[in-house]
């Protein structure tokens, strides 16, 4: 939608003074609504405050206001004058709807009382950098990145420098006129002024104050009297009698913008000869392709934008003899290199101008104006949407900053890592705990939490045969019967030389280990060569024939309720320990004392059980949180939301941690039938907990124990080792963890279940029977672990090239449909929001080259 509101500018720079970035955006875009340029005051004659209008260019209203008193811009004494000329202002040009538009934060003052329909800082450099920078500038500054709807930046230092301060940052390096400029290099008459000169001749034209390197000019006349220096250009801030007044340096003031490529005609090499300082930090200079536009040598000092993006065009040289042997080179370039750099430059000026620059902006106005508009309907527009507050979509939203709406179903964020009390006890809706090797996820748990977190060695066990031994199973055999061991050993040989495989098919005579209906496979296996097929091939390949027996085969039939057979083993990466031989001996002949594994040391928060590190990142959040608020309909045509008050928010790009089945069903009849058929092909287990609170203080030393057996859980929690704080006075925690699937269904709901986890409970001997049970509460998650069959992944890669075209992110364990722990999840986050970022830059890029493609076709260009 084309913008329609008039743009009111406050500019510390005057109209005409160097023909510069504002009047060629503004004069581009004053064809499509009327500019009004406000700039810095001058001391009227007369007491009375007055307009001056001047009207340089169609569509464009500078307005220069009078007053009486004599400070400098925007400062305090003049806001007084300059408020009660802006409302005469409005009110005579009947502004009912504008647009307030920043080249200096100073002005920002002024903007107190106005109702724009959008703010735009377009920054175009650091001005609290430069010579003279008002001391209020800096905090001004803030205020305006924090208000603005818009902000522009004039060059990728720039850009950096901002784009963590406003959601809406969008780097447009200065651009060009192109056929102005290469008017230098055709027929044009040379101005009069300079053609007397003797050649070679080197020449700058802008702006001559604190950013240029007056001792290296002076250098580069003393070593070369024969070269003419041409300085074209206004005297500002510094004295003039500072300048280097070598004969042979000749300084012609400001000239037009229509003159400039006469000038430029008769120069052999053009310089950019800034100082490195803090105030050229940040620049980036328009005459960098202005220069090239007329297919000039160039020599620069290395300022970073220059040399990063143009370092093998521009020649470059940092000291000043650097700099004048970089001049020398650029006299004596063969025809070749000059070719070969001026094809280079042609090809940098094809990518840009100031029409598509202005094209590109105008666009973004109006997706402000829109975005205004929505909101007076009822309708929220967000750069970015999160759907769901879990670890992953924290993290996402933290990442994305501000203009970006988190969105949660439940009132409490942290997803299946919230946690309950129950009559004095803390539980987590599942077991978990802090653990990761990557620093930046540490970085993010000291930021979550301080020092409100306790770090401890793992004890993780298996209970089995009666007995307790450490986890892994498979590298701690000690205490089990010795008949299990040399089982497993011999296994485990047969495995490393590739001669265990799984049963071909199920013994009659085999057991049903776990009660449950599910058999222990321990059938003679026959010889079979290749990589795993599936996971049960995988435990037979990789441990043999008796770990899988007496558990891994139990186990994970047991945990993933789902046959083996049925998952392949692309998730087992980085989380199943595997030790070699000697060590799984040498665990066989004594107690394993050493934690094995990526978790054998492991965090929890001291207060508040894993709530308390979902609630850290809430004072982080810069975006909007809505709790208590479900997603009822996803329509990635439109970019659009509805929730379940019936309102819709219309999105940039939606971030998505919600299961994936569940975000295709929300799309409905907007997917293709494939893409819905491949999520109703995806699968999932699902998890019951039973939370049980026992009247005894210390039933274990352990943290979690695995149950390959007869129970209806498959692992215990131990909630009340987690943290001391997790237990009432006299109390203890624990957490039954159970689950069911189409393949295998719970056993039992209600009362009836907590029973028969109290009494598995007892059976195990982690509870005595006279044990008081002070409380025993359910939480039921329906997607808990995804279950990776065979065609999972080609389904979800299909999803998601679908849902990209739309700007659909997914992240996280239940969108992407991986196998993700906590820390995991972190990083997902961040890994979404960087891609809408990339995305977003793309998108912009991809635009302009639009645009200027757009223009060329109807100049005929």
């Amino acid at each position: 939608m084309q913008p329609v509101c008039p743009i009111l500018t406050f500019s510390h720079l005057r109209w005409d003074f160097v023909y510069q970035r504002p009047q060629h955006l503004l004069s581009r875009l004053a064809r499509e609504q009327n500019v009004l340029f406000i700039e810095e005051p001058v001391q009227a004659v007369s007491a009375t405050p007055h307009w001056e209008f001047l009207y340089p260019e169609p569509g464009v209203m500078v307005c220069r206001p009078h007053t009486p008193s004599s400070a400098p811009g925007y400062s305090a004494e003049q806001l007084p004058y300059l408020r009660q000329l802006l409302h005469e202002l409005i009110e005579t040009e009947k502004l009912d709807c504008y647009i307030c538009w920043f080249y200096t934060p100073m002005a920002l003052p002024l903007a107190e009382g106005l109702k724009p329909e959008a703010m735009i800082f377009d920054c175009m450099d650091e001005l609290s950098a430069f010579l003279n920078a008002p001391a209020e500038l800096l905090e001004r500054e803030a205020q305006l990145l924090k208000k603005a709807d818009l902000v522009l930046t004039g060059g990728a230092s720039l850009y950096r420098a901002k784009k963590g301060r406003n959601p809406n940052v969008h780097c447009f390096p200065s651009s060009v006129d192109a056929k102005h400029f290469a008017a230098a290099a055709n027929g044009m008459q040379e101005a009069a002024d300079q053609a007397a000169l003797g050649h070679p001749r080197l020449g700058f034209f802008g702006v001559i104050d604190e950013r240029l390197d007056v001792q290296l000019l002076g250098a580069m006349a003393e070593a070369h009297p024969e070269w003419s220096i041409c300085m074209v250009g206004p005297v500002v801030k510094i004295d003039a009698a500072t300048l280097p007044r070598n004969p042979n340096i000749r300084y012609f003031g400001q000239r037009t913008y229509q003159a400039l490529p006469s000038y430029l005609k008769g120069w052999d090499v053009c310089l950019l000869p800034f100082a490195r300082n803090r105030s050229t930090e940040f620049i980036s200079p328009t005459k960098t392709l202005e220069y090239m536009a007329a297919g000039k040598m160039i020599v620069s000092t290395p300022i970073t934008d220059v040399a990063a993006q143009y370092g093998d065009l521009v020649y470059l040289g940092g000291t000043a003899s650097e700099f004048i042997a970089a001049c020398e080179q650029a006299l004596a370039a063969s025809r070749e290199e000059r070719a070969r750099r001026q094809k280079g430059m042609r090809e940098v000026l094809a990518t840009t101008s100031w029409d598509a620059t202005a094209a590109a902006v105008q666009q973004l106005i109006g997706e402000v104006l829109e975005a205004a508009r929505a909101r007076g309907r009822g309708r929220t527009r967000a750069r970015a949407v999160v759907v769901g507050a879990g670890p992953t979509g924290l993290s996402a939203a933290y990442h994305l900053g501000e203009d970006s709406i988190l969105i949660e179903q439940n009132s409490r964020v942290g997803g299946w890592c919230r946690s309950i009390e129950s009559k004095g006890f803390t539980f987590d809706f599942a077991g978990h705990i802090m653990f990761s090797n990557d620093a930046y996820v540490h970085q993010l748990y000291q930021m979550l939490l301080g020092d409100n977190v306790h770090w401890q060695d793992r004890e993780a066990w298996v209970y089995s045969k009666n007995v307790y031994t450490r986890y892994p199973f498979q590298g701690a055999l000690y205490g089990l019967p010795h008949d299990v061991i040399k089982e497993c050993i011999m296994g485990a040989i047969e495995a490393r030389n590739g001669q265990s495989t799984p049963p071909a098919a199920c013994d009659p005579g085999v057991k049903d280990c776990c009660a449950d209906g599910i058999l222990e496979a321990s059938a003679a296996m026959a010889p079979q060569n290749g990589a795993p097929r599936n996971f049960e091939e995988f435990i037979y390949k990789v441990w043999g024939r008796g770990i899988a027996k007496h558990f891994a085969i139990p186990y994970n039939r047991k945990l993933w309720a789902v046959p083996l057979t049925e998952m392949e083993t692309s998730w087992l990466g980085g989380r199943v320990p595997l030790p070699n031989l000697e060590e799984m001996i040498e665990g066989a002949l004594s107690p394993s004392p050493k934690p094995m594994g990526p978790n054998a040391r492991f965090g929890y928060p001291l207060r508040g059980g894993f709530q308390k590190l979902m609630d850290g990142w809430l004072p982080h959040l810069k975006g909007e949180l809505r709790t208590n608020t479900r997603v009822t309909r996803v329509s990635p045509e439109r970019h659009r939301l509805r929730l379940d008050d019936g309102t819709e928010i219309e999105y940039g790009h939606l971030v998505s941690t919600m299961p994936l089945p569940l975000l295709v069903w929300q799309i409905g009849e907007e997917a293709p039938r494939e893409i819905r058929e491949a999520a109703e092909s995806l699968r999932h287990v699902s998890v019951r907990c039973v939370h049980i609170g026992v009247g005894r203080e210390k039933l274990t030393d352990k943290h979690w124990i695995y149950y390959p057996e007869d129970t209806v859980f498959h692992r215990i929690f131990v909630q009340g080792n987690a943290s001391p704080y997790c237990n009432p006075p006299g109390g203890f925690g624990l957490t039954c963890e159970i689950t069911y699937s189409p393949h295998k269904p719970l056993p039992a709901e209600g009362d009836e279940l907590i029973q028969r986890c109290i009494d598995d409970c007892v059976k195990v001997g982690m509870i005595r029977p006279e044990d008081p049970i002070l409380t025993a509460v359910q939480v039921d998650m329906p997607f808990a672990y995804v279950v990776y069959n065979h065609g999972r992944g080609a389904a979800v890669a299909k999803i998601r090239e679908w849902l990209a075209e739309y700007d659909i992110v997914l992240a996280g364990r239940y969108s992407e449909w991986e196998y993700y722990n906590s820390d995991h999840a972190f990083l997902a986050g961040k890994k979404a929001a960087d891609e809408v970022g990339s995305r977003e830059e793309r998108r912009m890029l991809s635009k302009l080259t639009a645009w200027e493609g757009e223009r060329a076709l109807i100049s005929g260009d």
